[in-house]
């Protein structure tokens, strides 16, 4: 880390991570002004260039993670489909 900040390497394995698309399932948020409730889920927008994950919550709202600050999963790819499905696999 640098002054705080992630390291480019360190936000270029962020975004290979988590790339825009990624369902994400938010455990916890340190923002104690506006968080995101807890269990909430939402979809990867983008990663900035400092390594936060902007988000589009399924509550509508867009407040970015924090990697290291905020604590999060993303979704298996599977897990999120049936979900959309209703539960219905193929």
């Amino acid at each position: 880390m640098n002054k705080g900040f992630p390291t480019r390497d360190q936000v270029r394995q962020i975004k290979e991570q988590y790339p825009a698309g990624t369902r994400i399932r938010l455990n916890s948020m340190s923002d104690p002004w506006s968080p995101v409730p807890e269990g909430t889920e939402g979809v990867i927008d983008m990663v900035d260039d400092i390594g936060q994950i902007h988000m589009r919550w399924d509550n509508g709202r867009t407040l970015a993670l924090v990697p290291g600050e905020d604590s999060f999963s993303a979704i298996p790819q599977e897990q999120s489909r049936n979900m959309t499905m209703g539960g219905l696999g193929s």
